[in-house]
């Protein structure tokens, strides 16, 4: 038995056809037949149930997989780390944020640690947060920035950051006159939500609750990004609860107005989640311990985005009004 056989076994496991694993590794079929077969005289048991012309993994199978899955990984880590300490490595990092910190906080910071640190390779992966703990839960990405609950006790978390969360709404709006609203206004309003997976709304939904005031709140639109919400609430479709930071700049410009709610401040914790490793990679302990003192001794303000075009969002308007 050698690595090579465990990671096969791994990549057989996950496609669920020997085939597709041949296909994926360059080898033929019966190559990879033939290594699953000396696997399994190995460990002295079937670990692939093959009648009906299916491949089921048995009971010694499935218990076997973590384990190959573990040795693999241990396997590269290492192998990564000894290349770090000849010089030879390839000096990757692979980061995950969730939106508003991949598309607000981290493009400044990671060119400033790119310019410190230049023989890095930077690949930056956003998603909404569990998806991005997903991937690293997988391996597919080293670390991971994200906003909302983190669940996973086998991570390691470490608070980075604060941001607040502010009521907006169009600048016309008859709430800009007023030095406050009281929170039970806000179930007369069109409420412009983010999905029902975004770490955002989550915080915002449970800040409500505790006032008693979100099953009082109709939710009038859901849509996918900060920005696509922003040009909505600026078009007159609604108000929603935002990040400050994704604002800044709309408030700035009175593009957005801000309304303060009584007795209200909602507050989230921004998050810098690792997998524990035996093998921390070096380009990664690098970063962990520049991430937080840039922030905290450099960020001010956020990075201003393209807006989506403001016409689209009258021509809803107009259609919802019809109706």
């Amino acid at each position: 038995m050698n690595i090579d056989s465990l990671r096969l076994f791994c990549l057989v496991v996950e496609e669920g056809s020997i085939s597709q694993a041949a296909r994926l590794s360059g080898l033929s079929q019966p190559a990879v037949t033939k290594q699953m077969h000396q696997l399994e005289n190995t460990y002295g048991t079937l670990l692939f149930d093959r009648t009906d012309g299916k491949l089921k993994l048995t009971s010694a199978g499935k218990t076997l997989y973590p384990y190959a899955k573990e040795i693999v990984k241990d396997y590269n880590r290492s192998k990564e780390t000894i290349q770090q300490l000849i010089g030879n490595d390839d000096r990757k990092l692979h980061v995950g944020a969730s939106l508003t910190i991949g598309e607000y906080f981290l493009p400044k910071i990671l060119g400033v640690f790119k310019r410190n640190h230049p023989s890095v390779r930077l690949l930056l992966e956003i998603g909404n947060t569990p998806n991005i703990l997903e991937k690293l839960s997988n391996d597919v990405i080293d670390i991971a920035f994200v906003e909302g609950v983190v669940e996973n006790k086998h991570f390691t978390v470490e608070k980075f950051a604060d941001d607040e969360l502010i009521l907006v709404c169009p600048t016309g709006h008859p709430w800009t006159k007023r030095q406050y609203i009281d929170i039970e206004k806000l179930a007369k309003e069109h409420m412009i939500w983010r999905e029902s997976t975004s770490g955002t709304r989550l915080i915002v939904e449970q800040a409500l609750k505790e006032f008693g005031v979100l099953n009082k709140i109709q939710s009038y639109m859901e849509l996918g990004s900060t920005q696509a919400i922003k040009s909505a609430v600026e078009a007159g479709l609604g108000i929603s609860i935002l990040p400050r930071i994704t604002v800044e700049k709309e408030l700035q410009h009175d593009e957005l107005a801000e309304v303060k709610i009584k007795d209200i401040h909602i507050h989230r914790n921004l998050w810098m989640v690792q997998k524990p490793q035996r093998f921390l990679r070096k380009n990664v302990d690098t970063l962990i311990h520049f991430f937080p003192t840039y922030y905290k001794t450099s960020v001010r303000r956020g990075i201003a985005w393209q807006k989506l075009p403001q016409e689209f969002f009258k021509m809803v308007s107009r259609l919802l009004s019809e109706h």
